[in-house]
């Protein structure tokens, strides 16, 4: 794991800029820094040193000097792509899996990218053919953002590197704030910075002078809904899942320094700790969060499990006031504004993990996605189940049953409930029928956008933006993976994989792994039949049915319960930090002229005059005071000069 940051064109004062932006993001690799300067191209490299400590530096050149690489992430499967490229002649200079890259992409250009298992963005300089080459890998684990200035191509792991580029500014991107709002992340290539873009899971792009072309690799795809399943006998199924799924995490296990892994005590960091556990030679180092808020709190699950598997096991407590703590920080390393504080305890938990030594942790990330986890799957079954009969009193009650960690929900009517998760005016042809009520609650939180703000949108809709972006197919598929494909596609890079995982897990110089997210796991599962994921309401059935023989089984049966951290909460009462009552006093606010004033005062007294507030006050008091915490860190200035801009 590192980070890099690099240019294509002619610029002045190369070394200086390169030094600047590698020093940007060092935190990405704090062993060694290195650069490589070219006629109209140069690249930076900041390194976290996991796989060839001693002979994988970066830039790496090949022996012509003719192709030259800066590579942030994994390639897991590089001994296996190593040994074919000797078996056809060639020769390594080192034990890398970075001149694995270099001399695949010099057999084959950038088809090589079919062949790479890992998490992975790159940057090749090939000079033979003057042009630079980016990628990035298929589920967007690892991110890569560019910018083009007076005709020069930037790029970089952080958009940081990218602010010490003359002339590139901060500035918000209206668009992306109000994708924020309602679907949580911004649509890529669009970012929370005006005119910079984020290259898109599993693309290429390829710039030549005069030139710039971006193109997928590879698509996430399903069968057709009315298509016979290739996978009639579900033993079969799981037998092959189990075997997948170890060599996924196995894969993930290699590296030159020791592995740990993040345990939730839920049922995905459960299995991968347990296979993980079996596969090193010492204790496997565990690490938790736990919370004082028992409506937050699984330590108890983590200590069973991490008892079941011997683990040297290692939990850090999130109290009150350590979210608030440590926000700012978390809002300058995720670089865009967040409408949720998850993110702050995992910042915390890397933390704890570099404070380990460790380098490297697995995580469960992806499983949720992959085979159906999250209560939205569950939850639009039962919408869809509701909508037959719009007229009962009885369906609408199994809402209660989904959400049994939500206890006002457990206190509303069947009136309610229909109106609340819009069963009574449900389109089931609608192509974001499962998501329509994540979307709509999440938009109630723009109420608070200015009246200059909305101006300047003009009536923009990010949720029909989104649907511009689905895939011809889409409407072919099941209603089940029609779901799993927006959470995957969009969420899952644009917030999980981001936000929550790398950019917090960087921040300490911590490299996450994601056994769940290996292609080969992807793809077997998407196709398998929906009703071996999601069966009834029981969710992830193959995998429960695949692991069951890992876990205890208080934790292989137990419902997910999705990770979440208390919000609005931790910012106010007693000890409320001055940051916040100055982030969100009526003088900044209205001087910044995103948000309305007053209507943002009396939500930051409701918040501190009543024990709890709805997702939407949550929502909106984390978003706003979010994105004036990144105004302010970015720009310096107030943020209502992004609507003059």
């Amino acid at each position: 794991m590192c980070g890099f940051g690099g240019y294509f064109g002619s610029i002045r004062d190369a070394e200086a800029l390169l030094a600047r932006m590698t020093a940007a993001i060092a935190h990405r690799g704090p062993d060694e820094q290195g650069t490589f300067i070219a006629p109209d191209a140069g690249l930076g490299h900041a390194r976290l040193s996991v796989i060839g400590i001693g002979d994988g530096q970066q830039p790496m050149s090949d022996v012509s000097g003719n192709l030259t690489i800066a590579f942030n992430g994994e390639i897991f499967n590089y001994l296996e792509l190593r040994a074919g490229l000797i078996a056809k002649g060639r020769r390594f200079r080192t034990s890398s899996d970075t001149e694995v890259i270099l001399q695949l992409y010099d057999e084959m250009g950038e088809d090589c990218l079919s062949l790479l298992n890992g998490d992975f963005a790159f940057a090749i300089w090939d000079n033979r053919r003057r042009r630079m080459v980016l990628a990035r890998d298929r589920m967007g684990v690892r991110p890569l953002f560019y910018t083009n200035k007076d005709g020069v191509l930037y790029f970089a792991s952080e958009i940081k590197a990218l602010l010490k580029v003359p002339g590139v500014s901060a500035e918000i991107d209206p668009i992306a704030l109000d994708q924020i709002f309602t679907l949580w992340a911004p649509i890529a290539p669009r970012t929370a910075f005006r005119n910079i873009h984020e290259l898109e899971p599993a693309s290429v792009m390829i710039a030549t002078p005069g030139q710039v072309t971006v193109k997928p690799y590879w698509h996430l795809d399903y069968p057709h809904r009315d298509a016979p399943s290739e996978f009639t006998n579900e033993d079969d199924a799981a037998e092959e899942l189990q075997a997948l799924l170890t060599d996924a995490v196995s894969l993930r296990m290699r590296a030159d320094v020791p592995v740990g892994s993040y345990l939730s005590g839920g049922l995905d960091s459960s299995v991968v700790s347990a296979l993980a556990a079996g596969m090193t030679p010492r204790k496997l180092q565990t690490f938790s969060v736990a919370f004082d808020s028992a409506e937050h709190d699984e330590s108890a699950f983590q200590t069973e499990m991490a008892s079941a598997i011997g683990a040297d096991h290692r939990t850090i407590v999130s109290h009150a006031g350590d979210i608030a703590r440590v926000f700012p920080e978390v809002i300058h390393f995720a670089e865009r504004p967040i409408i949720r504080t998850a993110p702050a305890p995992l910042y915390q938990l890397s933390g704890l993990v570099r404070q380990a030594g460790l380098k490297v942790v697995l995580t469960g990330e992806g499983a949720d996605e992959v085979f159906a986890g999250y209560d939205i799957f569950k939850e639009a079954r039962v919408r869809r189940f509701c909508a037959r009969q719009p007229a009962s009193r009885m369906r609408p009650k199994l809402f209660r049953k989904l959400y049994p960690y939500l206890p006002g929900l457990q206190q509303q009517s069947v009136e309610y409930l229909s109106a609340f998760f819009g069963v009574d005016n449900a389109s089931l042809d609608d192509p974001l029928f499962s998501h329509r009520p994540r979307f709509k609650t999440t938009a109630a939180a723009k109420i608070f956008f200015s009246g200059d703000l909305r101006a300047t949108l003009n009536g923009y809709n990010a949720a029909e933006d989104l649907v511009s972006r689905l895939p011809q197919a889409f409407s072919l598929w099941h209603p089940l993976h029609q779901a799993q494909y927006l959470e995957t596609r969009f969420l899952l890079p644009g917030y999980i994989l981001s936000s929550q995982g790398d950019r917090m897990a960087m921040a300490h110089g911590i490299e996450g792994r994601f056994p769940f997210l290996d292609p080969r796991l992807v793809e077997f599962a998407a196709r398998l039949p929906p009703e071996m994921k999601l069966k009834g309401l029981v969710e992830k059935h193959i995998l429960r049915k695949a692991t069951k023989h890992l876990l205890p089984t208080a934790i292989g049966e137990r419902t997910k319960q999705p990770y979440r951290a208390p919000d609005a909460r931790s910012f106010v009462g007693a000890g409320e930090l001055d940051y916040v009552r100055d982030a969100l006093s009526e003088a900044s606010i209205a001087a910044g002229g995103l948000f309305n004033a007053k209507a943002v005062a009396k939500l930051h007294e409701k918040c501190r005059t009543q024990p709890a507030s709805g997702f939407r006050d949550n929502a909106a008091f984390v978003g706003i005071l979010s994105t004036q915490l990144w105004q302010k860190n970015f720009t310096g200035q107030e943020v209502g000069a992004a609507l003059a801009a």
